[in-house]
């Protein structure tokens, strides 16, 4: 008797992802490989700014920095070449930081040696946790990041004595004008899931959905407890997964989906 294969949890489950379509890629793949189907819905779409005189300013003075704190990858991408360019070189007395390991390891392609990052969690409360963010009372520190953002980090950090600057690479809109898309896949009972992996993202699509009946009945799994807050506040299904990383959200929806 020849036996079944064993049905992949994912199995003909429709999850809408909204990261960067250039971000997409490694859970599209995994998701696929689980037996999913993918639906991409990018949210979040990052460009370069419109004009950098602003922040070419800001790094006129880098060398006079004690640390530099990126934000994402996208920072690093959009600011280091800009900062290579000027200086020849990466300014040797300036100490690196990020917020994750996946910001670090784009600043080591990229030269960089050491980089200071959090432990277990990878957001502004574990970096603030840091021992090196402890005593920074008169040291100066650049913030590279996109345009707006949390003030968090900046606010606990001048608390803490230390001077701030932010050096803005970037900027992020909104590719998507409504959520017919995905809504048109929960109509035909062919969405299951949205993956939301950034504060930006779940505020789009809260903003676009509105009140709509449809959101109520699809799970939205999240990589953090704070991209949850807005749609736990309106009574929605929101999974948080244990980890960042894209392993960790696979997890997540094979147990909520499964």
């Amino acid at each position: 008797m020849t036996s079944q294969p064993q049905k992949s949890q994912l199995e003909n489950k429709g999850i809408a992802i909204t990261r960067p379509i250039d971000q997409a890629q490694k859970l599209t793949e995994m998701i696929v490989a689980h037996g999913g189907v993918p639906i991409s819905f990018p949210l979040v779409k990052i460009t370069v700014l419109h004009d950098y005189s602003a922040f070419n300013q800001t790094i006129e003075l880098l060398n006079t920095f004690n640390w530099a704190i990126f934000i994402s990858s996208n920072a690093v991408q959009n600011a280091m070449p800009r900062i290579i360019k000027h200086f020849g070189c990466i300014p040797r007395n300036l100490k690196f930081a990020a917020i994750g390991p996946v910001t670090a390891l784009e600043l080591t392609k990229f030269g960089v040696d050491y980089v200071l990052t959090p432990e277990g969690r990878f957001d502004s409360e574990a970096f603030l946790a840091t021992h090196e963010m402890q005593a920074v009372d008169g040291q100066k520190i650049i913030i590279f990041r996109g345009e707006g953002g949390r003030e968090l980090l900046a606010n606990s950090l001048r608390a803490r004595g230390a001077k701030i600057v932010f050096a803005e690479s970037y900027q992020r809109t909104n590719p998507q004008s409504n959520c017919l898309l995905v809504e048109k896949f929960w109509g035909k009972n062919q969405l299951h899931a949205i993956v939301i992996t950034s504060s930006e993202a779940m505020r789009y699509l809260l903003k676009m959905a509105s009140n709509a009946d449809w959101l109520k009945h699809i799970f939205i799994c999240v990589n953090h407890a704070r991209v949850a807050e807005p749609a736990l506040a309106l009574g929605l299904k929101v999974k948080v997964a244990e980890a960042q990383g894209d392993a960790a959200m696979l997890d997540l929806l094979k147990k909520t989906l499964a």
